[in-house]
């Protein structure tokens, strides 16, 4: 008997959670500039305003997608285990770079330079998680990991309330360095290689090993490469700007545009926009924790809703739910009432880019899905660089707060209406509902 088969199993449960765990780490990085911002505009020396720090908000985003595009080349080359461990430790020690920041300048360059780490981690989780979760559950625990986001989110927000008030933005940004004690010596010890890049490999012993070792079905991987190898043969733009096509597709990416900016300019500006609506810095950090307790627990029952009623009519509801809580929130309400008004906020930003995602993967055939889903996200990556700085040069013109909530409510109202124009499908494969498996849930950040 060998000794790959002496190995005991192993539960790729572990593989899905230390994925969500990086995720988690890489939401914080991302939101917690959001909490700083009010301390970042109050720096002294600094003298920050409001569209110098949307810019410098939107240098991590550049880098991730700077980070995303070069991790995609290399996970081919070195494998999705060493990207997740060297992005996990470069953008820590960007972290670290960025709490001792003496100059904005820098600051900006360390927040690019950590989007680089940040995004390239994003697309191996994604393919670990898929390939290791129980092979039914597979969207679910990919939905899952992906609260991690949001979960980093909530967490920014309460080490903010805990720290902002006394000490500052700086140790917000230290705390981005937890994942080098935390995830990284867990990720070195118990991630393994993907099976799917061993197969690709030719390393078909190792694949074997590891396929036994964490209960991985080896026949239904090769079967999924083989698949996924037709499919990039297949795939090409021709195929999504083609007669039948185009105007799904432009929707799809202009949809995904206005997800993301929600997104990213939200995250960034709702504490600096309810202190200018006349709440104190720990009220305004409170509701930023909501919004992202609202884009957890919305953004799983949303999906659940797309599952039973179909992905259009749940998104374009996400969106307008999104439009009218903005419109809410620029007035002067009970603060109960702003709560709630945060939490769906959440739901219609987070959960609708979710949703958006669902959409695109059921919309087209198996053979270009992948490259739709890479077009859409594509583009929804340039309202990501733009929601931050879209904030502050809404803030920076000085025409009253409500116009700020205004501003956001315009692309969640545009979002809704396209699509909503979004055509029926020309082909529909009656297969697509088990490829979402792989492809549903592929990113929000």
């Amino acid at each position: 008997m060998s000794a790959s088969t002496d190995t005991p199993h192993r539960s790729g449960l572990v593989v899905v959670g230390l994925c969500f765990l990086t995720i988690v780490f890489d939401g914080y990085d991302l939101i917690v500039y959001g909490s700083a911002v009010p301390s970042l505009l109050a720096e002294p020396g600094w003298g920050l305003g409001p569209a110098q720090a949307g810019a410098i908000g939107s240098y991590a985003l550049v880098g991730m997608l700077v980070g995303a595009l070069s991790a995609g080349a290399l996970t081919d080359v070195v494998g999705r285990r060493r990207i997740m461990l060297s992005g996990i430790t470069w953008f820590s020690a960007m972290m670290v770079a960025c709490a001792l920041a003496p100059n904005p300048e820098l600051l900006g360059l360390f927040r690019f330079l950590a989007g680089l780490g940040l995004g390239g981690v994003i697309p191996s989780a994604i393919a670990l998680t898929v390939e290791y979760a129980p092979r039914g559950r597979r969207q679910l625990y990919n939905a899952l990991m992906f609260v991690g986001y949001s979960v980093g989110g909530v967490l920014a927000a309460v080490c903010a309330l805990a720290l902002a008030a006394e000490h500052g933005w700086r140790p917000l940004m230290a705390i981005g360095a937890a994942p080098l004690v935390i995830v990284l010596p867990l990720a070195w010890w118990f991630l393994p290689e993907s099976v799917g890049y061993l197969l690709a490999k030719g390393r078909e012993d190792a694949a074997a090993t590891q396929a036994r070792r964490y209960g991985v079905d080896l026949a239904a991987m090769r079967e999924e490469l083989s698949a996924a190898r037709s499919a990039r043969a297949a795939a090409g733009p021709r195929a999504l700007f083609g007669k039948g096509s185009l105007t799904a597709t432009l929707l799809f990416g202009a949809a995904s545009f206005c997800g993301l900016l929600l997104v990213y300019g939200l995250n960034t500006w709702l504490p600096q926009l309810m202190r200018q609506a006349g709440y104190p810095l720990g009220s305004a950090l409170t509701f930023l924790l909501v919004l992202n307790v609202g884009a957890i627990v919305g953004g799983v029952l949303a999906s659940l809703l797309a599952d039973r009623f179909g992905p259009k009519p749940v998104t374009v509801s996400a969106f307008l739910l999104a439009t009218a809580c903005l419109v809410v929130l620029s007035q002067r309400v009970d603060t109960a009432v702003l709560f709630v008004a945060v939490a769906i906020a959440g739901l219609g930003s987070v959960g609708t880019q979710i949703l958006v995602n669902g959409f695109v993967a059921v919309h087209y055939p198996a053979s270009v899905r992948a490259t739709a889903l890479g077009w859409a996200l594509g583009v929804g990556r340039a309202g990501a660089i733009v929601g931050p700085l879209f904030g502050g040069w809404v803030l920076a013109s000085g025409i009253g707060f409500q116009w700020n909530f205004y501003g956001f409510a315009v692309p969640a109202l545009v979002g809704a209406l396209l699509i909503g124009l979004v055509p029926r499908a020309v082909r529909h494969s009656a297969a697509a509902a088990d490829d979402l498996d792989l492809t549903k849930e592929e990113s929000t950040t």
